[in-house]
Formats: structure tokens, C-alpha cells, sequence
């Protein structure tokens, strides 16, 4: 049976990839961009088995209307991938507060709200896996990316305590 996945951040990189590689393997994917005009491609000729979702991870409304979109369209959500996210470099001392408060919201909470909205449907599955991209930052410091290293240590963080909290759920949790 072919899986249904939900991956947030697919306009570029990593998130488009796996979009792609998705599909080819015959599962079914919801791809989300804040501009769904840069995924149109990847779901071409995939329309049975895809849907493009405009998500802005910051917006609780477009996070509840990507989900609900995904149930109405596939009925479950068996793998979400937390991809989207941002950087941002500048020494701890001289960064601006509104580009590091926009990354935590990117990069934290809105991985937090979307995993906040897609548990319920993962618990009366009895089953699911979310993926959380997080770096090597999350693990070891670098100059310059203090800030970047302080979400991605909070998504390892948050990851580790979610897969405490729903092992017996039949839900799995995977930090990349």
C-alpha cells in the first residue's frame, strides 16, 4: 500500500527532491510551498496521486487548511516531513531581532504547530512516522550561526521528547 506524505517546504532543495523521489516511488504527496506555482511542476501528471498546498508555516490557518486538504484528498497522512526552514548568519551580538524571531518561527514553532495538527490524525490511524530535518547544527555550534543553531538544537530537542510521547501510539519520530 503506497503511503501518503506530507511535506512542508518544496519550492527548493531537500523538500523538492523528496517530493519527486515520492511520487516515482508511487506513493502520494502533498506538496507545499508558500507559492504552490513553485511546485506545480512536480505535480504534473501526478494529479491522482499529489496535490499542491500553498503553506506558510507562520500562519495556523494555512497549516489547519493544508492538513484538512490532505485528509479530503487521501483520507490519512502516514509520513509528515518538517522541512521548511530558513538560516540565518550573523554573530549572536549583532543580530537583528526580527530576522532571528522570523527564523524561530519558521524553523521551531511552525514545525511544532504542524506536528501539533497532524498527531490527532496519526493517533486514530495508530500509526505514522514524522520527520524532522533538523542539521548538524543541532548538535554541535559554529560561530556565526548561533541563532541557526539554537532552533535546530530545539528541533532535536522537541523531536527526542515527541518520540518518548507517542512510541506507544504507533507513531515514530526521525531526526535527519
Amino acid at each position: 500500500m503506497s503511503k501518503v506524505w506530507l511535506i512542508t517546504g518544496c519550492s527548493t532543495g531537500f523538500g523538492r527532491e523528496l517530493a519527486k523521489n515520492v511520487l516515482s516511488a508511487g506513493n502520494k504527496a502533498v506538496v507545499t510551498a508558500r507559492n504552490i506555482d513553485d511546485v506545480k511542476d512536480i505535480i504534473g501528471g501526478n494529479e491522482d496521486n499529489s496535490i499542491a498546498v500553498k503553506l506558510d508555516v507562520t500562519k495556523p490557518a494555512e497549516i489547519a487548511a493544508a492538513v484538512k486538504a490532505a485528509v479530503e484528498k487521501f483520507g490519512r497522512i502516514d509520513v509528515l516531513v518538517n522541512n521548511a526552514g530558513i538560516g540565518y548568519f550573523g554573530a549572536i551580538e549583532e543580530s537583528e531581532d526580527e530576522a532571528v524571531r522570523k527564523m524561530f518561527e519558521i524553523n521551531v514553532f511552525g514545525l511544532a504547530k504542524m506536528t501539533q495538527e497532524v498527531l490527532p490524525i496519526m493517533r486514530s490511524q495508530k500509526s505514522g512516522h514524522i520527520i524532522n530535518i533538523a542539521s548538524i547544527g543541532g548538535l554541535r555550534s559554529f560561530p556565526a550561526v548561533g541563532f541557526y543553531n539554537a532552533t535546530k538544537y530545539a528541533v532535536d530537542g522537541l523531536s527526542e521528547a515527541l518520540a518518548k510521547e507517542t512510541s506507544h501510539l504507533g507513531i515514530k519520530v526521525t531526526i535527519i
